[in-house]
């Protein structure tokens, strides 16, 4: 048996989100409390707890889901249920939880990258008037003429008919009117904090490619792809540039997915809340079998 590792990323995230798996796993609480030492507040109150609010800010989201994803990993690998384990990928905050899990870095030293990320990215947001939208069957090639158009960027290709678009606010939702005139069957604007992977996100992806030249990382000891190419990322120079360009460039999620199904991997595990990678899979490849886990109740027995 072969199997792999899926790991959300930003938008996943639910209040309650890890409870269950503290209340019945010493494991899950020993990494929760732990986290909650590296960062200095309870990210575990604000898991279990929230405000909504409070857990969909950027510098609080991806901490809670780089944690959450990996305390599922790490209680997988205890129950005996990763045989054959051979990849792990994530979209977009999922690949350093991805990266984690291949051991390019401990539990600690990604989670304080992963929160350098976050803080980065939340000032970008806060210094810019940036969105998203998602453009529902459209062709790549067709969205991006519609992204030069209006001057703004194909953020995440994340499945065939599936792409959303990044930019600033006013150009964003201008592509939003064009879109519907174009024909796309639908084009919507998204509620998040900024655009992430765009040009507006470069204030970030220069402090972050300061910070991860501090950073310790390690030849992965699983196949890791990166959302930059699609393609193996595997040495440490390498991972650090894909982390960097990550930040502004497209995540090329339907490229990744569709690679890591040609290894044969007979179970993928969705470690994280929610169940959109499942569905991005089976868009993907139909022969993708992907259990998702976020609680105790859903841990295969």
């Amino acid at each position: 048996m072969t199997t792999g590792l899926l790991f959300s990323g930003q938008g996943a995230q639910s209040v309650g989100m890890g409870a269950s798996l503290y209340e019945n796993s010493s494991l899950a609480r020993e990494l929760f409390d732990e986290a909650n030492a590296v960062l200095g507040y309870s990210l575990s109150k604000l898991c279990f707890e929230g405000p909504q609010e409070a857990l969909t800010q950027t510098n609080i989201c991806q901490p809670a889901l780089y944690v959450h994803g990996f305390v599922i990993f790490k209680m997988l690998q205890k129950s005996g249920k990763l045989e054959g384990l051979k990849t792990a990928l994530g979209l977009s905050l999922g690949e350093l939880t991805a990266l984690a899990a291949a051991g390019a870095f401990d539990f600690a030293t990604g989670l304080r990258t992963v929160a350098e990320r976050a803080r980065l990215m939340q000032l970008a947001c806060e210094a810019s008037e940036g969105t998203m939208a998602s453009v529902i069957g459209g062709e790549k090639d067709k969205v991006a003429e519609l992204c030069k158009h209006c001057d703004i960027e194909m953020a995440n290709l994340n499945c065939p008919g599936q792409i959303v678009i990044s930019g600033e606010k006013a150009k964003v939702l201008a592509a939003v009117e064009h879109g519907k005139a174009m024909g796309f069957k639908m084009i919507k604007p998204l509620t998040v904090a900024g655009a992430y992977h765009s040009r507006l996100m470069e204030p970030a992806r220069v402090g972050f490619e300061a910070f991860l030249q501090t950073v310790d990382i390690h030849k992965p000891q699983l196949v890791v792809f990166t959302n930059t190419t699609g393609g193996v990322v595997s040495e440490p120079n390498e991972i650090r540039t894909a982390l960097t360009r990550q930040v502004v460039s497209s995540v090329l999620w339907e490229d990744c997915m569709a690679n890591a199904v040609k290894l044969n991997v007979d179970t993928f595990y969705e470690c994280g809340p929610g169940t959109v990678l499942a569905g991005l899979a089976k868009r993907i490849d139909r022969t993708a079998r992907v259990v998702s886990i976020a609680e105790f109740s859903e841990m295969p027995v």
